[in-house]
Order: structure tokens, then sequence, then C-alpha cells
């Protein structure tokens, strides 16, 4: 725990001299929240079609609830697990993705806007999600989501600085 009251996990990576930190431990939980929004209309579909079809009961709505299930509880900790950043003096690193895996590194030389993003279920676990947009059309944007919310404003703060400084 950090003096924040914030925690700071590593993830260990392959090759790379600098540790992965991961986002706060409340982003499964806004995960999960935000998988039951979707697990919930599709749900009710299932529900709908069951009752429309002579099926015999649950041969539709049974398996979609359990694959529904399967996604809302395992799914937003795997997704926590394989997500990290590494922020040093001159870039940003982010690495994500279970199937396709993803590692960028945004030089902060390219970075042209910086935007600290907050939905209604990120302010209530107290989360942020910081994006970056940066010159060029490959990867123009760079998000990051999960960070506490005063990490991802001293996140920008720095590397707003570091911009400012090598602008000068």
């Amino acid at each position: 725990m950090n003096e924040d009251g914030a925690h700071s996990e590593t993830v260990a990576t392959q090759g790379d001299e600098q540790s992965l930190q991961q986002g706060h431990p409340n982003h499964p939980k806004a995960m999960r929240v935000e998988a039951v929004l979707v697990a919930l209309p599709l749900l009710i579909g299932a529900l709908v079609a069951e009752y429309l079809t002579p099926f015999p009961n649950f041969l539709i709505a049974g398996p979609v609830a359990l694959i529904l299930l399967l996604v809302v509880i395992m799914l937003p900790h795997r997704r926590y697990a394989v997500r990290g950043y590494a922020l040093s003096e001159d870039r940003l690193r982010v690495v994500r993705g279970m199937m396709f895996h993803s590692d960028t590194v945004v030089p902060f030389g390219r970075v042209q806007h910086i935007d600290v993003d907050r939905g209604p279920i990120e302010r209530y676990y107290g989360l942020a999600t910081l994006q970056l947009y940066t010159a060029g059309s490959h990867g123009d944007v760079i998000s990051l989501p999960g960070l506490a919310h005063q990490d991802a404003l001293d996140m920008r703060e720095t590397i707003r600085a570091h911009i400012k400084r090598a602008s000068l």
C-alpha cells in the first residue's frame, strides 16, 4: 500500500528491465459491474426466447445464464491480471490482452493531448482512465483504465511537465 492508501501491485514481465504495475484493486469490481450491465439484457433476451419457443424449460436460458455467470465472475479478474503499465522518465508502457497480447510504448514526445476520464461506475469505485492521444495514425489513442483517480491525475501532470520541458 502506498502513502495514499492505494494498493500498488506489480506484474512480472518477460525480458524487460522495468516491472509493470497493475491498476487499482477496485478495477475488477468495476469491470464486474459493467459485465453485469451487459449480461442482464442478454439474459432477458434468452428468457424471452425461452418463453416464445416450444423447447423444454431452460434449454436456451440455462446455458446462456451459465456462460454469462462465468463471464461476470471470471473475466474481470483475468483481464485485470494481464494488464499493466510502467511509467518511466520519458515514456509510458502499457501491456494488455489475454488472447491478443499488446505491449505499447508511448514516448512522451509523441503525446499531443491527455485526458482523464471517469464514468459513473469509475467514480463510484474511485477510478479513472488515462487516455493519451499521440501523433500518427496507428495506435493514436492509448487508454489506461483502472487507475486510482489521484494516480491518473498525477500521471497526467508528470507527462504534461515532461512535454513542457521538451518543448522549451
